[in-house]
């Protein structure tokens, strides 16, 4: 690294700016009848086929740690969002699907969220957007 005062200062404004947004955009739930960390959970789910996930890789694309997953998931099951059962392949884990009712509102509110995600990042062009995406990219640990 050539200057760590750049390095700090970069750091620094990522931060303010993903939060700032994050902020704005966390608008787009307070009226929808789902919590964010919910819509996050339908978002991996429905994005897998048969709109059926693995507990392990919900919990792996959350930021919240894996005991606050299985809770947040139980009260979904609870509240007909999703369903979950034994993975037949792993008698360990957890397979959770959604809901014909969890899908219905996840895309719902899912074309509200994204034309706010697309308004807030439309101050880039896509050439930016692109060298965003492989920066960040490239900041994030790999997990293999």
């Amino acid at each position: 690294m050539s200057d760590r005062r750049l390095a700090i200062d970069a750091w620094e404004s990522l931060f303010r700016a993903q939060h700032e947004i994050f902020a704005e955009v966390g608008a787009d739930f307070e009226q929808s009848g789902l919590q964010q960390g919910e819509y996050d959970v339908l978002l991996t789910v429905t994005r897998a086929p048969d709109m059926s996930a693995r507990l392990r890789d919900v919990t792996r694309n959350m930021l919240i740690s894996q005991p606050s997953v299985s809770r947040l998931v139980d009260r979904m099951v609870a509240r007909g969002l999703l369903s979950k059962c034994i993975d037949p392949d792993d008698g360990r884990g957890a397979i959770v699907r959604a809901t014909d009712t969890g899908a219905r509102l996840f895309r719902s509110i899912a074309a509200v969220h994204s034309r706010s995600i697309a308004e807030h990042m439309s101050t880039l062009d896509d050439d930016e957007l692109r060298t965003l995406l492989d920066l960040t990219q490239k900041l994030r640990p790999r997990r293999d």
